[in-house]
């Protein structure tokens, strides 16, 4: 019928198709309140600078020395892919993890530049953190980057672990800086920068920490900074309707020139050691990149309904905005939420402690709005810092730039023909962790995860599409798995925000229109004895409607969790034979392979300490080659007569082995 009308020229059959194809396409394009999960609301997180065993090396296993805050696990939580005894004790990096008490929460920054990172995973060996990634300064007399917190100083994020879901298993999605991640937070695509070189910019792709120019931030530091071509995701919610925003502390202004127009950001805060740092940075604020989502004079929104909405802000807020939203009921769909610098977490300006008191008070605002029961919280990180973390990432972007370094000079991995270069990633691991009603409880994810997935699982969420031109989004590892979709019974967890300590928990409202019965429990925890109100279950029968009681739950008090041996250190694949020779002051040490020597397709780097007791008196460093290794320790003072310990490591690309023997001098 439809060919004879076309064929037949009649204007008004044609006009009527295309009504009846305009609505056929209507039908099918779902609205921005239609979901793919009950997730009705995102609000991301993104904290700065932390890798996964910084934070989660020891969890759940806390040292809990008095006067500082208390941890113990629950019973039956997960052990995670952590720091075992011999990445402990006979690290093969030069120096070995120590723990960081929250007397010394605020510490130095560690080198996380591009090639400085790479240089430090060394082929996948990942034993050169301290030539290449530590800090200095005042902060740190002496190098740190090997070190740990455990749950008596970030006390909150593992008591959020222990109530809901962690991935052990998640990426930054290149290496590089924070401007690196933020981009791959929205766009999963650090290509496409004007201009193609410069400062943090190699070969159109960012590498660094540009800022964005002055045409797009007024805010930004001056320079030519960087302009990003191709669509992220607030240019695919904009298409959608889907309502959005970025929220960063110090964006709305705190002067504008009259003549100009042009703002200034100069709110300040200390943190807890008293450093003061300005709230605003530049480099953090990924949408600022981008023309198309970009508020160049920080222009607040003109109203709490505009937030969220097409407006002179464009999407781009402060903090308070976000606190506005959420006081009025109207938080908008997708949140992306970055603290005052002094909050972020960021080392020197920020740490651990400030940063707990941000994401308690946030979530504790989340928790307490009619919005909860359809939020998730998703926790994430910039990048790594340069911390040191065991866990060598699965390579899934070549590059061949001149800063690449992971497989040496110019090279990482393997180049895929028409790729876009200076992408090297997966890179280092971070902390990701899911808050909803709808997570799962004391729940350890190992699926493999980047940055990108936050945002695919957004893309997937509302319907988006993808950004497609090679955006990291297409590969992305699925962060469902953090949930269980059947209901949102996960209670809500209140933190103290000083301590990190649980206040109280409290039952999530059910889902509008599902019948339910409240049941009180009484729930036993180390310290305290709290009530907790969770749904209970509600039996219909013909005529009657019959509830059941809830159940008491008892949880025991400190539990020792088992450990397990992680992905990054299994059981020893190469055992060797060593001997000493020399004087006290410089000794050689050769090693040769018992039994079969391993292949020489993979670099076998082996580390040799000299200890007497647990003093570690002098340590070297060699390369495996045709089963043997040779190589010399130098004690800073003359070793006297008597027996020691050589300890050993050996350390391939996933696997690290330890042994010790004893040696006489």
């Amino acid at each position: 019928m439809f060919k004879k009308v076309f064929t037949g020229g009649s204007l008004v059959a044609a006009a009527l198709l295309a009504v009846v194809l305009a609505a056929a396409h209507a039908d099918t394009s779902p609205s921005p309140d239609d979901t793919a999960t009950p997730i009705k609301h995102v609000v991301v997180i993104f904290g700065e600078n932390i890798s996964f065993d910084h934070y989660f090396g020891t969890y759940p296993n806390a040292a809990n020395p008095d006067g500082e805050t208390a941890f113990h696990a629950k019973a039956g939580t997960p052990a995670v892919n952590g720091l075992n005894n011999a990445l402990l004790t006979q690290n093969p990096n030069s120096l070995n993890p120590e723990r960081i008490g929250p007397d010394r929460a605020v510490t130095c920054s560690q080198n996380h530049g591009y090639g400085a990172e790479g240089r430090a995973f060394d082929n996948g060996l990942m034993d050169r953190f301290v030539e290449f990634t530590a800090g200095g300064g005042t902060l740190c007399p002496t190098p740190i980057v090997m070190d740990y917190y455990d749950g008596n100083t970030v006390t909150g994020m593992w008591n959020l672990a222990q109530n809901f879901a962690l991935n052990d298993n998640s990426f930054s999605t290149n290496f590089g800086p924070s401007t690196v991640g933020a981009i791959n937070l929205i766009s999963g695509q650090t290509h496409g920068s004007t201009p193609t070189t410069g400062s943090g910019i190699e070969n159109g792709t960012v590498i660094g920490d540009p800022d964005p120019p002055l045409a797009l931030d007024d805010c930004a530091n001056g320079s030519a900074g960087a302009t990003m071509s191709g669509r992220n995701v607030g240019d695919l919610m904009n298409a959608r309707n889907v309502s959005w925003g970025w929220f960063e502390g110090g964006f709305r202004p705190t002067a504008v020139d009259s003549s100009t127009g042009r703002a200034t950001c100069g709110s300040r805060h200390n943190n807890v050691a008293g450093g003061a740092s300005n709230d605003y940075i530049p480099h953090h604020q990924p949408f600022e990149y981008y023309p198309t989502t970009a508020n160049q004079h920080h222009t607040p929104p003109a109203s709490v309904d505009e937030i969220g909405h097409d407006g002179d802000a464009n999407h781009q807020y402060d903090l308070v905005d976000f606190d506005a939203a959420l006081a009025a009921d109207k938080l908008p769909q997708v949140s992306f939420l970055k603290a005052s610098a002094f909050e972020d977490a960021h080392p020197s300006n920020s740490d651990p402690l400030d940063e707990q008191h941000f994401v308690a008070r946030t979530i504790d605002a989340l928790e307490n709005s009619p919005e909860w029961r359809s939020t998730a919280v998703i926790l994430a990180y910039d990048d790594s810092d340069g911390w040191y973390d065991h866990q060598m990432s699965p390579i899934v972007s070549g590059s061949a730039g001149a800063s690449d370094t992971l497989s040496g000079t110019g090279l990482c991995g393997t180049v895929r023909a028409g790729a876009y270069p200076d992408r090297c990633g997966y890179g280092p691991r971070q902390p990701l962790l899911v808050v909803s009603p709808y997570a799962k409880q004391n729940y350890v994810d190992h699926t493999l995860t980047d940055q990108t997935s936050v945002l695919r699982f957004i893309e997937d969420n509302w319907h988006l599409g993808q950004i497609g031109d090679q955006s990291f989004d297409d590969r992305a590892g699925t962060i469902e798995n953090m949930f269980d979709f059947d209901a949102p019974t996960v209670p809500k967890v209140f933190l103290d925000e000083q301590t990190g300590v649980v206040t109280r928990t409290e039952a999530t409202a059910p889902p509008v229109d599902t019948p339910t019965t409240t049941v009180t429990q009484t729930v036993t925890t180390p310290g305290a004895t709290q009530t907790v109100t969770t749904p209970g279950p509600t039996v219909t029968t013909p005529g009657q409607t019959v509830t059941t009681p809830g159940p008491t739950v008892v949880t025991p008090g400190p539990t020792v969790v088992k450990e397990v041996p992680s992905r990054g250190a299994k059981a020893p694949k190469v055992t060797l034979r060593c001997t000493t020779s020399g004087s006290a002051k410089k000794i050689a040490v050769n090693c040769s392979v018992k039994g079969r020597a391993p292949s020489n397709r993979s670099e076998t780097a082996v580390r040799v300490r000299l200890m007497k007791g647990k003093s570690v008196l002098a340590t070297a460093r060699g390369i495996l080659e045709h089963g043997r290794v040779k190589t010399t320790l130098r004690p800073k003072h003359a070793a006297k007569k008597g027996s020691y310990t050589l300890a050993v490591t050996v350390t391939q690309p996933g696997t690290v082995s330890a042994q010790r023997q004893t040696i006489h001098i």
